[in-house]
């Protein structure tokens, strides 16, 4: 038996898919109990793609893969919200299997395609959306069905990581190794997504959705990128031994959730710390389980080419068992999580130069106590004991020039 699909898109996603089809198409076919054929790709400029025609009929209207009996899974890999829903939704309705790697999408209007899918007894897997090459959310759905997760934390955006490594390592500028992450097929033409943090928030959304239940939107939790991140800091942050990185944080605090996405300073021997590149990890702390740490490419085609088969491979076997239309995910809590900011951390706090006497009357007035301090160039760094959010926020509002924050992990 041949399963048909198509793809829609054939950017670096979609001819990795065609490159694993083509690579391991007998190992696919032993794993699945049947072979798996592109038949058709969906494209804006057909000319710019000509050289995949010898593989995959090159199509420009969507409707040539709705109105196709043979097409069963249809594969959405061209991102952006429009006109990426209205595709999957079309598909759905025509009752074929979608697989998405578009985090963005999930995050904004999951709920109303999950529903949509299970209306018309269809798949939506969508495991490719987080963390490229780690099989996140398939992990977290599977394996820990009989433990309670208290925490989920870590690097879920290879482009910033490349940045900092680069930037960390190398020594190079934020531009020049923004500029390699691009040519290198690491970051988007337009990287602001990335290095804003928007990329890393909506793949938190998703996180919380399977690791505790809840249904958070963006707007819920601090969202903090690398595009404001200065060389000094992350210089003095290196001196003193914490290496920066972009970090996705949810975690359970009774009943509450805390969630975050911010650069943050780890101890240079930590495991995460010394996550480079590309490379994306993630850290789950569980109740039966402990800590678990997994690791893996965050960008690139092959990547997250690779979750997207896995996605199909699932499709296809619950095509052969009949068993469409389950909830990828199924858990939901119970109870609402409230969203909180009361969670203490030591932070890095960067000044422009003041009196220390000033300085430190108002950090005293906000309970907020010193482990270290010192003065450089025109800067006064402190590095505080532990602090919350609500003394963060008034002491940005205070009578001093703050120029960064950045959590101690």
């Amino acid at each position: 038996m041949t399963i048909k699909i198509a793809l829609l898109g054939l950017g670096t996603v979609g001819s990795g898919i065609l490159d694993i089809i083509k690579n391991d198409n007998g190992k696919i076919e032993q794993t699945s109990g049947q072979k798996i054929v592109v038949k058709k790709a969906l494209v804006r400029n057909k000319e710019k793609y000509q050289k995949f025609a010898h593989s995959v009929n090159i199509i420009t209207d969507f409707n040539d893969i709705l109105s196709d009996p043979e097409i069963e899974i249809v594969a959405e890999l061209m991102g952006g919200l429009h006109p990426a829903k209205e595709y999957i939704s079309e598909a759905l309705r025509a009752g074929k299997n979608v697989v998405t790697a578009n985090k963005d999408l999930m995050a904004a209007f999951g709920t109303e395609l999950i529903k949509l899918a299970q209306d018309n007894r269809c798949d939506l897997m969508y495991d490719a959306s987080v963390a490229g090459g780690i099989p996140i959310l398939r992990t977290l759905s599977d394996s820990y069905v009989g433990d309670h997760i208290l925490e989920i934390q870590g690097i879920v955006n290879g482009t910033t990581n490349y940045i900092l490594s680069q930037m960390n390592k190398k020594g190079l500028s934020y531009e020049t190794a923004l500029k390699h992450a691009q040519e290198l097929g690491f970051a988007e033409a337009d990287p602001t997504n990335d290095v804003t943090g928007k990329d890393a928030a909506y793949k938190m959304i998703l996180l919380c959705q399977f690791a505790f239940g809840a249904h958070v939107k963006i707007t819920d939790f601090n969202v903090e990128g690398i595009d404001h991140l200065q060389d000094f800091d992350l210089q003095q942050a290196k001196e003193l031994g914490y290496p920066i990185k972009l970090i996705g944080i949810a975690k359970k605090v009774a009943d509450k959730l805390f969630v975050e996405v911010a650069p943050c300073l780890l101890p240079a021997d930590s495991l995460m710390a010394n996550i480079e590149n590309e490379i994306n990890a993630l850290q789950i702390k569980s109740r039966n389980l402990g800590t678990a740490l997994l690791t893996g490419p965050g960008a690139g085609s092959l990547a997250t080419a690779n979750s997207v088969m896995n996605d199909i491979v699932s499709e296809v076997k619950n095509l052969v068992n009949k068993t469409n239309g389950q909830l990828f995910n199924r858990f939901s809590s119970k109870d609402s999580l409230i969203i909180t900011k009361d969670i203490k951390n030591p932070y890095y706090l960067s000044f422009k130069q003041e009196k220390v006497a000033h300085l430190t009357n108002i950090l005293d007035e906000l309970g907020i106590e010193i482990q270290e301090l010192k003065q450089i160039e025109d800067r006064t760094i402190v590095i505080t004991k532990a602090i919350n959010q609500l003394q963060l926020e008034k002491l940005s509002a205070a009578n001093v020039k703050l120029m960064a924050k950045y959590k101690i992990l």
